[in-house]
């Protein structure tokens, strides 16, 4: 089986045609992810044919579990997928379509080669009961006190297709334990699908620093959803924006329009992020092609 690995900002997935047929695809994914015996991943992802789309992604995360979305992982997808002859190289923008509804992506092109993508990510979930938290309330829930290891954080809460815990905190996010920590609040109770979990620090009004800890996969260096996630969380707590209201001493934004654009740098490099306060989120972000392989049988 004909494999290929790719990127987006150091987020990486091993990419697979499925269209000639079905395969255990947890399995494929637990094997192939593995860093010491597979080709070494954060997943595997599928190009499927799809009725209502252009091109079907399904998206499997390196313990095997099905993941609704990824947002790293569709921009290198429609690379894929291009490469392959699924869909044309002119065409702009992509539907693909995934656990997390139909969505649309808009190539990038350095002459003839595909390098970044902007992605619109549909409009985040915040209703506790569909993100989905037990937590309180019919509304966004900003500062939900949460205690794991001894640590508390105050949990912003928002789905992107999949669910996202946001903590703002002022510990920078390179000194917490978050290999420690994540596991711990992505299997807490109160997630009954589990959850993806954010440490962020704001930098200024248009400049956040994160960690994740990606669900199904550990410690990632960048989560196309999380980012997103991030951002909304943001805007919602006045952190970024036109109203934003950041800690004291930050560097505001200059220009118009900047403030509704926010870069998220995460280990593995930036992703730019836009919501205004409502409506769709969109993101940007690169797309690398690292090697093509052979996987046995």
């Amino acid at each position: 089986m004909k494999f290929t690995k790719m990127h987006g900002a150091g987020n990486d997935y091993v990419f697979v045609d499925g269209r000639d047929g079905e395969r255990d695809w947890p399995a494929l994914s637990i094997a192939m992810s593995d860093r010491h015996l597979g080709v070494g991943s954060d997943g595997v992802i599928v190009l499927q044919s799809a009725d209502d789309a252009d091109i079907r992604m399904s998206m499997f995360n390196a313990d095997g579990s099905q993941g609704e979305m990824c947002g790293n992982g569709i921009r290198c997808f429609v690379r894929f997928a291009i490469d392959n002859g699924a869909v044309p190289a002119d065409r702009s923008p992509i539907t693909v379509e995934t656990l997390a509804g139909v969505l649309e992506v808009a190539p990038g092109w350095d002459g003839d080669e595909l390098t970044h993508a902007s992605v619109s990510m549909g409009e985040p979930i915040l209703e506790p009961a569909k993100v989905p938290v037990s937590a309180p309330g019919a509304g966004p829930v900003l500062d939900y006190p949460l205690t794991v290891w001894g640590c508390s954080f105050n949990l912003t809460f928002v789905s992107m297709g999949n669910p996202h815990a946001v903590a703002f905190i002022d510990e920078p996010v390179d000194e917490v334990p978050l290999h420690e920590l994540g596991p711990l609040v992505e299997n807490h109770p109160i997630f009954p699908n589990r959850v993806n979990f954010e440490i962020v620090n704001v930098v200024s009004e248009t400049a956040l620093t994160a960690r994740v800890w990606e669900r199904g996969s550990g410690l990632t260096r960048a989560c196309g959803t999380g980012a997103c996630a991030i951002a909304v969380a943001a805007r919602l707590h006045g952190l970024t924006g036109d109203d934003a209201h950041p800690h004291p001493g930050l560097p505001p934004a200059r220009g118009k329009g900047q403030k509704e654009w926010v870069t998220v740098a995460l280990p593995g490099g930036e992703l730019t992020v836009r919501w205004p306060g409502h409506g769709e989120v969109i993101l940007n972000g690169p797309v690398a092609k690292v090697y093509e392989g052979t996987w046995p049988g």
